[in-house]
């Protein structure tokens, strides 16, 4: 078995065995590609059956010596996971990475908005231009419902049930999930529809997308990337920001307004607690108030 064999295969697995979106399936084949780089340019002959952990052990000794410990950690995990599937595969018996050790890393901890600053962004958008209106509804239905900018951009029509208040989204591993949704930006989608994307020929394969471009295709992530930073720099927001952002502060405004936390993990998709917990940075403070409110002795 040779590296492109064994790469192609592996993405497959990715892909079928674990239903991973496009964009985590490159992340890690990357991790892989940059393993093949580094043997061909120490014109190493060994092939992913055949490579053992002193090879491994050496690139990863290189590439620390450019790259932060974070990027470091993730091309580690990447490899792990490679390695794992071939074993699962029974072509080989180990996994070359398992007596590397993995960078100690902090928890890094997504930006937040305050409200204001959410509000400025959305007040930020010229409703004269074509594409105001849609943009004020992509925000508000980011920041509404906390989704990740992936499932904001394959949304379908089909996928909204304003009869029940909810909308269908599906998430990482091809998994759906129902979603709330406040009734003031369903108002905003039923406007959109109705005003701005009924004038619009949809592509054939994008006739049921809710979100389109002047041209009737689905947007991408670089343009609900773009739609921000444009925004940022317009109120002078010094913050970085992202669609991820949006989705950050809507767990991060819930839990401080007494949202349990359990709900919000539901609601974001989030398969472990324990990437809530970091998700929305539970802070002493907030834990102390549910001591004192929820703790038998809290009130003593």
């Amino acid at each position: 078995m040779n590296w492109q064999h064994a790469l192609k295969d592996y993405r497959l697995f990715l892909q079928i065995e674990r239903g991973l979106s496009l964009n985590t399936i490159n992340s890690y084949a990357n991790d892989v590609q940059k393993l093949l780089l580094y043997l061909e340019e120490k014109e190493l002959n060994t092939s992913p059956v055949a490579i053992d952990e002193s090879i491994v052990q050496q690139f990863v000794y290189e590439i620390a010596k450019n790259i932060a410990p974070r990027s470091q950690a993730r091309i580690i995990s990447g490899l792990r996971n490679f390695f794992d599937y071939l074993i699962f595969e029974d072509y080989r018996k180990t996994n070359p990475t398992d007596l590397l050790e993995t960078p100690k890393i902090g928890r890094k901890l997504p930006d937040t908005l305050a409200r204001e600053e959410i509000d400025n962004l959305l007040n930020a958008i010229d409703l004269s231009h074509p594409q105001g209106e849609r943009n004020r509804t992509i925000l508000e239905t980011i920041y509404s419902c906390g989704l990740r900018v992936s499932e904001l951009i394959n949304l379908q029509i089909s996928d909204l049930f304003f009869e029940d208040d909810v909308i269908r989204v599906l998430g990482k591993g091809n998994k759906f999930r129902f979603v709330p949704i406040h009734s003031s930006t369903q108002k905003y989608i039923n406007f959109y529809r109705k005003d701005i994307r009924s004038h619009i020929t949809p592509q054939k394969e994008d006739e049921d997308t809710l979100f389109l471009n002047r041209r009737g295709k689905r947007l991408t992530r670089q343009m609900i990337f773009m739609i921000l930073k444009e925004l940022a720099i317009k109120i002078d927001l010094k913050k970085k920001i992202s669609p991820h952002t949006l989705r950050h502060s809507f767990a991060t405004h819930l839990l401080e307004s007494g949202a349990d936390l359990r709900a919000i993990q539901q609601m974001l998709g989030h398969e472990s607690i324990t990437t809530t917990e970091i998700y929305v940075h539970l802070d002493k403070s907030y834990l102390q108030k549910v001591v004192a409110q929820f703790h038998p002795r809290g009130k003593m």
